[in-house]
């Protein structure tokens, strides 16, 4: 089954406490590469996500998002506290001062709540007092759900990579069977021509040594011979389609058998000394150009 690199999935979830939000989203990469964004006052759990993930996938740029927020809390307010006996203390010193600048017949500006909040001391992270190890445990719990989603979607994505690439690779058989005919119409025109030629300069020049003429014209006609590259493009085709039946990652595999793909069909264009025949050749480098691209997304 062909898996694509491409894929994204969100989730919910609640446990220990707490609730929080998954975002989970990848794009094609020629290795795997974690980008993760997760509460770092949770000890252990961005390492612990971080094995998960490198067990579950094999290549792509994958960034993973997790909230986490305390029930009963607005997001982003986990891990923090009001010092009570500490807001006790400003506000009474704040009215001292109001105090007594009113009996000076001063005029204050009124403080907002964010200038109390930011008196040292007023407002506590609380995280150090949490035992996260419950909330770490629930989380991971929780990963194997989104992951399942996200592989379906990566999976939904490679069936339709299988389909275009299976297509693609019906193409090329097409046009290589096209180049095999077109090869040996060539073929048998180009026996005729180089008799032809042969005979005309036997006929007028002396002293040519015959067996050596027709050595070099020999082996102009094993030059211009297409034969090995139709069949290479032939076994590529066959070892393509295995690839696709593999339920293993294939995406390097299959990298390096589009260079493959390239290498036979440009030597078939350099090869071919015949109109009819390059025009196949092009064709075959547009339909391999455009399974690389597709290629690419293959895990």
């Amino acid at each position: 089954m062909t898996i694509s690199m491409t894929g994204f999935a969100a989730a919910r979830g609640q446990g220990a406490g707490h609730s929080w939000a998954w975002d989970i989203r990848a794009v094609n990469g020629k290795g795997l590469d974690l980008r993760l964004r997760v509460p770092d006052w949770i000890d252990g759990l961005e390492l612990a996500l971080r094995g998960e993930l490198s067990r579950a996938l094999q290549r792509g740029n994958v960034s993973l998002s997790l909230k986490v927020a305390r029930d009963g809390l607005a997001d982003g307010a986990e891990g923090m506290r009001v010092n009570t006996p500490a807001l006790a203390s400003v506000l009474a010193a704040l009215k001292q001062v109001e105090d007594a600048a009113m009996a000076a017949g001063v005029t204050l500006g009124q403080p907002t709540g964010a200038d109390v909040l930011a008196v040292r001391g007023v407002l506590d992270t609380s995280s150090a007092e949490i035992d996260t190890a419950p909330l770490r445990a629930a989380i991971l719990a929780d990963l194997p759900a989104l992951l399942r989603d996200f592989n379906m979607m990566r999976a939904a994505e490679g069936a339709a990579l299988h389909s275009v690439i299976t297509g693609q690779l019906d193409r090329i058989a097409t046009l290589a069977a096209d180049a095999a005919t077109e090869a040996q119409a060539r073929r048998d025109a180009a026996a005729t021509t180089l008799r032809d030629a042969l005979t005309r300069v036997l006929a007028n020049a002396e002293g040519v040594d015959e067996t050596r003429l027709a050595q070099e014209l020999a082996l102009i006609a094993v030059k211009n011979d297409v034969t090995e590259e139709l069949d290479r493009l032939s076994a590529h085709v066959d070892a393509a389609r295995l690839l696709l039946a593999e339920s293993a990652p294939v995406g390097r595999k299959f990298d390096f058998l589009m260079q493959e793909f390239m290498r036979e069909a440009n030597t078939l264009c350099s090869k071919s000394q015949a109109l009819a025949l390059t025009r196949i050749g092009l064709d075959l480098k547009t339909v391999i150009d455009q399974m690389r691209e597709q290629v690419q997304n293959v895990e």
